[in-house]
This record gives C-alpha cells, structure tokens and sequence, in this order.
C-alpha cells in the first residue's frame, strides 16, 4: 500500500486518535487523577486553534521535513467547506494538516518521528 494514496481525511482520522493518545497519556504521566480535570488540561493540546498554533511553530522552526510539510499542504488544500463552529476553516484545515501527518507517519511505521513531534508539541 502506497501511503501517499491514502485519502488525507483517513489519515487525518487516524492521527488524530493517535495524536490524542499521546496527549492523554501525557497528563495522566503529570499526575492529573480526575477525568474532568484531564478533559479541561487536554483541550490545551488537542484544540483546531492549539494544534494549528504547533503547526505553525513547526514550521517556523524548520522543524518537518519536506515531505511531511508535503503531506501537511495535501492536507490542508483538501476541498472541504465544512469545520466546527468553534474555529475558522484556515485553522481546521491546518489542525487536520497535523493530524493527518501523525497518520501518515505512523502508517509508515515511523513511531520515533511520531514521539519527536508529539514531544515538540508536549515539552
């Protein structure tokens, strides 16, 4: 299976678990023990406007590769009219930017890229 023919949506679908997983195991790890108090720390992260704000951070940094800021620009170019009412279409856009990287890298079998990013993100 080519990865780059994978529609960017899926891969977005299954960063974003992963790039949740990641987020809530990291709180749990700072001894946060209620599930309201977790719910309200994640939000930090997993926000559209959280996560465009790391992409941009990434990137302004020279943080990704090419072909992951290759990935990111499918992702955010992607014909969709639709996002939450909580945030603009450029920013949706750019937080599924991010979480489809996260799928592509991990269908890639490319766990440690996945915990750099993820530790950017997290530090």
């Amino acid at each position: 299976m080519n990865v780059l023919e994978i529609n960017v949506l899926v891969l977005a679908y299954l960063g974003d678990t992963i790039y949740e997983n990641y987020v809530r195991r990291y709180l749990i790890h700072k001894g946060i023990g209620n599930v309201n108090d977790l719910q309200k720390s994640a939000i930090s992260y997993v926000s559209a406007k959280k996560q465009s704000d790391y992409l941009y951070e990434m990137i302004n940094q020279k943080f990704l590769t090419e072909e992951e800021i290759d990935v990111v620009h499918r992702a955010r170019n992607y014909k969709t009219t639709s996002h939450p009412k909580s945030c603009d279409i450029i920013t949706y856009k750019n937080a599924t930017g991010l979480e489809a990287l996260i799928g592509y890298l991990d269908l890639k079998q490319e766990k440690e890229r996945i915990d750099e990013i993820m530790n950017f993100i997290l530090r």
